[in-house]
C-alpha cells in the first residue's frame, strides 16, 4: 500500500512475496516508457527503501495494534542487509519485542536456493526503553535438508521447535545449546546489556548461526549424489536469476 490504511489488527501471520525489487512504469517527456525503482516514502515508515521485504515489515508494524503480535517469513537479506535494512532491524529492537527467529532450511519456500526465516515480534506501546531484551534463535537450517517433492518437510519435523518455543509461556524457555552441547539448535542472545550479543554486531546483523556444517567437515558423510546435483542446479539457477536482475538494472542506467 502507498499509504497507511488506517486500520489496526491484533495479529499478522504472513508470507510476503520474495523476488525482484518493486518498480513502476511511466512515460517520460519524450513519450517513451521507462521503469523506475518504486521507493515508498511513507511518514509512518522508519526508512525509505525499494526493497519490498523491508517495506512489508514496516507496513506490518504500522497496522499492528500497540499490543499486536506478528510472525513474518523473510529472506536472509532482511537479517543482514545494511542501510535501510540496518535501520529497520534497529527500530524493531527498539519499538517491538523481537523475541524469536526461526532459521528455515532451503527447499521449502520460494525459488530454489532462497534462504528464509520467520521473525516473531510483539509490538509495544511507545517507551524510551529498548523493548527487545533477548532474542531466541532456532537453527532449523544447518545440517537439515528438504526438497519440495522427494523429501518435503512435515509437521513432525517442527515439533522440536514448537516445544522449544513454549507457546504456553515463552518466558519459561530453556536453551538446548550450551558449551557442552554446541550443536543445540535453540539459543538465547541478550540485547542491551554490558554483555550485549546483538547491538555490537556489524550492521546489527541478526543473521546468526553457530552449528558446524557437517557437509563441510565430514567428507565421508556427504549427501547422496542426486541431492548434491539438485543443490548445485538450484544454486546455479538462483545465481543466474540474480545476474539477470543485475543486468536489467544496468540496462536501465544506459
Amino acid at each position: 500500500m502507498l499509504s497507511d490504511p488506517g486500520y489496526r489488527v491484533d495479529y499478522v501471520l504472513t508470507n510476503p512475496p520474495f523476488g525482484k525489487k518493486s518498480s513502476i512504469t511511466f512515460t517520460n517527456e519524450d513519450d517513451e516508457q521507462e521503469e523506475e525503482d518504486l521507493v515508498y516514502n511513507r511518514q509512518d515508515f522508519w526508512t525509505t527503501s525499494s526493497n519490498k521485504q523491508l517495506n512489508f515489515v514496516q507496513h506490518i508494524n504500522t497496522i499492528l495494534k500497540s499490543t499486536g503480535k506478528a510472525a513474518v517469513v523473510v529472506p536472509d537479506n532482511v537479517l543482514f542487509e545494511g542501510g535501510a535494512g540496518e535501520t529497520v532491524r534497529q527500530k524493531l529492537l527498539e519499538t517491538t519485542d523481537l523475541h524469536t527467529i526461526l532459521r528455515l532450511p532451503t527447499g521449502i519456500f520460494y525459488k530454489p536456493g532462497v534462504k528464509a526465516n520467520v521473525i516473531f515480534f510483539d509490538k509495544r506501546p511507545a517507551s524510551p526503553e529498548k523493548q527487545t531484551k533477548e532474542i531466541w534463535i532456532y537453527d532449523f537450517r544447518t545440517n537439515v535438508h528438504f526438497t519440495l517433492k522427494q523429501h518435503p518437510m512435515t509437521y513432525a519435523d517442527i515439533v522440536d521447535f514448537i516445544t522449544c518455543y513454549n507457546p504456553e509461556n515463552r518466558h519459561l524457555r530453556k536453551e538446548t545449546w550450551s558449551e557442552d552441547n554446541p550443536d543445540g539448535r535453540w539459543r538465547k542472545f541478550v540485547v542491551g546489556s554490558k554483555d550485549d550479543q546483538i547491538l555490537n554486531r556489524d550492521k546489527t546483523s541478526l543473521d546468526i548461526f553457530w552449528i558446524k556444517d557437517k557437509s563441510l567437515a565430514d567428507l565421508d558423510n556427504l549427501p547422496a549424489p542426486d541431492e548434491l546435483a539438485n543443490d548445485i542446479i538450484e544454486n546455479l539457477q538462483s545465481a543466474l536469476e540474480s545476474f539477470q536482475e543485475l543486468q536489467e538494472q544496468l540496462n536501465k542506467t544506459k
